[in-house]
């Protein structure tokens, strides 16, 4: 066995794995580069569609609005409930050029006081076309037990003139573009009235709160 000669390393025989490492992990490195590139590329997309979408169509939220109340029936009985059939008229306004909307059959409106509800009835199911207006007369009837406190309050609102009264809407939605019918939601619909008297026969005086909405998918 020789020394090698001083100053010279000796030589190896043996494999490198040095490069085979590193290109390993280059080909991590442009996988993962890849992978963000697309995710860009797919939100690029999705930002055009949107983009496009809202140019085309400009879409706008519809507008509905209690314009009346008629009172065909109130009354306090005896047992501590309250009779009650209302007519109220409300007014639904689709500004939008080529969005229609669908009102579905599973709808439901309540007047309430104090959370206690006082009768109830349905939205009516119809198709409501582009840069339409539709004016509904729903029908709430009902009968509801009260405790003697709320009882006395609700007469003591009326005496003064001012009865707070809040209607509750849920109806499912199907909004349709051109021809085009898309998933069905289920919109809410809150607003406050401030009425002046619930007498039969008389028009009573509507103060009311601007509704609030809320989707459910």
């Amino acid at each position: 066995m020789h020394n090698p000669p001083y100053g010279k390393a000796p030589r190896y025989g043996g494999e490198y794995y040095y490069e085979e490492r590193r290109r390993g992990g280059n080909c991590c490195v442009r996988c993962i580069c890849c992978v963000y590139c697309f995710l860009f590329f797919m939100i690029l997309v999705a930002a055009a569609l949107v983009f496009y979408f809202y140019a085309y169509y400009d879409p706008k939220m519809p507008t509905y609005k209690f314009q009346s109340l008629d009172v065909k029936e109130f009354g306090y009985q005896p047992d501590f409930s309250v009779t009650a059939d209302l007519i109220i008229t409300m007014k639904a306004d689709n500004p939008n050029k080529m969005i229609g909307f669908i009102y579905g059959e599973d709808s439901s409106i309540n007047v309430t006081y104090s959370d206690s509800t006082i009768c109830s009835g349905k939205v009516p199911a119809f198709h409501q076309g582009h840069k339409n207006t539709t004016i509904m007369q729903i029908e709430l009837k009902g009968k509801s037990q009260f405790g003697s406190g709320l009882y006395e309050a609700l007469q003591d609102n009326e005496k003064h003139g001012r009865i707070p009264l809040k209607i509750m809407v849920k109806v499912p939605v199907q909004v349709v573009l051109r021809d085009i019918k898309l998933r069905q939601i289920n919109v809410f619909v809150n607003s406050t009235l401030i009425v002046n008297n619930l007498k039969p026969g008389q028009k009573p005086e509507i103060e009311d709160s601007k509704p609030t909405f809320k989707v459910k998918f």
